[in-house]
C-alpha cells in the first residue's frame, strides 16, 4: 500500500511538470531601437550628432531616458506574452556598450540577456545584433556577413568605384540550438531608401540572406532559419518577394522558399512605421518551410493574431504619438529637430514557436 501511495504521490508531482514540457512556447522578435548611442565618440565614426557638444545635445540625462524607454517596451512585450523573448534581434545600436548598458536597465534585467554584436563598417557607426536567454538559446557559432557585390545576380548599374567606396552595415548570423532544435537567426537593417540605386541595394541584401540560408540548409539539413531586420522595404517589395522568396500564404512555400506572414497584414492595413506619410511593415520576420511545416512536437510558428495572422506589431499608447500632426504614429526620441523622450519610430515586430 505505502508503494501504490508513492507510486501515485510521484505521478502527480511530475505529471505538471511534464506536461509543461510537452507545450513549449518561445518568442522571437526585432526591434529597430532608433540611433541607440551612448555619449562617447567611436574613432572613426561619424557619431558627433550623438555627443554632448552634438547636434542633438545627447547628454547622459537623454541616453538614461532611452535605455529606460527601450527596456519599457521590451518589459511590456513580456507582460504581454508572459514571458521574455527567447531571442531580439535589434539595430540600430552604435556598439556593444550600449547594449549592455540596455540590458542592465531595472525593468529587464531579470532577462538575463547575453549579447551577440560585431562592429560593423558603417560609417555613422549602427550596427545589428542578438539579445538572447543563455537558459533557451545556445550559440554555437556566429558571425558578421559582410555586404559585397560579389557573385550577385543583380544589375546594379553602379561603377566599381562606386562599389568599392559603398558602406553599410553586416548581416548577423547566429547559430544554435532553441530547446535543443537547430536555429539560425539573421538580423538586417538593409540599405535605405536614399538614391535611385537603393532598390537594387536592399534585393542585394536579400539575396545575400538566402544564398547563406540554402548554405545553412545543405550543411544542417532540416535547420530552422528566422530572418528578421529592418529591411528598408515592405515584405512585397523585390528584396524580400523575389530574391528573398517570401510568401505569403502557408501552401505557397515550397522546400527553398520562407514564410512571409507580415505580407497579409501589410495587406490588411497593419504598420510598424509610417515614412512620408504611408503606413508600412519595414520590421519583417520571415521563417524558412522547416519551422512553418515543422514535425508535430518540434517548434513551429503559430498564429497569434486573430487565430489568423503568423506575427504581431507590438505597439501601446504610451509608444504612440497621441496629439499634432504625428497623431497615431510611433512615438520617436527627436521630433522636429527636437527631444520629445519618445521611444523608437519602428514598432517591434515578433513571431511566436510552439512544439504543440
Amino acid at each position: 500500500m505505502k508503494r501504490l501511495i508513492h507510486t501515485l504521490l510521484l505521478f502527480l508531482v511530475l505529471a505538471p511538470a511534464s506536461a509543461l514540457a510537452q507545450n513549449r512556447n518561445y518568442v522571437i522578435g526585432f526591434y529597430n531601437l532608433e540611433n541607440l548611442f551612448d555619449t562617447y565618440h567611436d574613432e572613426g565614426k561619424n557619431d558627433y550628432e550623438y555627443l554632448p557638444d552634438g547636434a542633438n545635445e545627447w547628454t547622459d540625462f537623454k541616453y538614461g531616458k532611452k535605455l529606460a524607454n527601450m527596456a519599457r517596451v521590451i518589459r511590456a512585450m513580456r507582460d504581454e506574452n508572459k514571458a521574455y523573448h527567447a531571442v531580439l534581434g535589434v539595430s540600430e545600436i552604435e556598439n556593444r556598450h550600449v547594449l549592455e548598458d540596455l540590458v542592465m536597465e531595472p525593468a529587464i534585467a531579470d532577462a538575463n540577456y547575453q549579447i551577440v554584436h560585431y562592429d560593423g563598417p558603417d560609417r555613422r557607426g549602427v550596427d545589428v545584433a542578438l539579445l538572447y536567454r543563455p537558459e533557451l538559446f545556445t550559440v554555437l557559432e556566429s558571425k558578421p556577413i559582410p555586404f559585397t557585390f560579389e557573385g550577385s545576380q543583380i544589375n546594379f548599374g553602379m561603377t566599381r568605384e562606386e562599389m568599392d567606396a559603398f558602406r553599410t552595415r553586416d548581416i548577423l548570423m547566429v547559430r544554435g540550438l532553441l530547446d535543443g532544435e537547430m536555429f539560425a537567426f539573421f538580423v538586417a537593417h538593409l540599405p535605405s531608401r536614399l538614391g535611385a540605386k537603393s532598390n537594387d541595394l536592399r534585393s542585394r541584401g536579400g539575396e545575400i540572406m538566402y544564398e547563406e540560408s540554402l548554405r545553412l540548409m545543405k550543411e544542417y539539413p532540416g535547420i530552422k532559419i528566422v530572418a528578421m531586420g529592418d529591411m528598408n522595404d515592405n515584405p512585397t517589395d523585390d528584396s524580400m518577394y523575389v530574391w528573398m522568396h517570401g510568401r505569403e500564404k502557408v501552401d505557397e512555400v515550397g522546400p527553398e522558399d520562407f514564410f512571409s506572414p507580415f505580407v497579409s497584414m501589410l495587406k490588411a492595413g497593419y504598420s510598424s512605421l509610417y515614412y512620408r506619410g504611408e503606413n508600412n511593415i519595414y520590421d519583417i520576420i520571415v521563417v524558412s518551410n522547416s519551422l512553418l511545416n515543422a514535425p508535430k512536437g518540434t517548434l513551429k510558428i503559430q498564429p497569434i493574431v486573430k487565430k489568423k495572422y503568423y506575427a504581431r506589431i507590438f505597439h501601446q499608447p504610451f509608444m504612440t504619438q497621441q496629439e499634432g500632426q504625428y497623431a497615431g504614429q510611433p512615438f520617436r526620441t527627436f521630433s522636429n529637430g527636437s527631444f520629445v523622450g519618445g521611444y523608437s519610430d519602428h514598432y517591434p515586430t515578433y513571431i511566436v514557436v510552439s512544439n504543440k
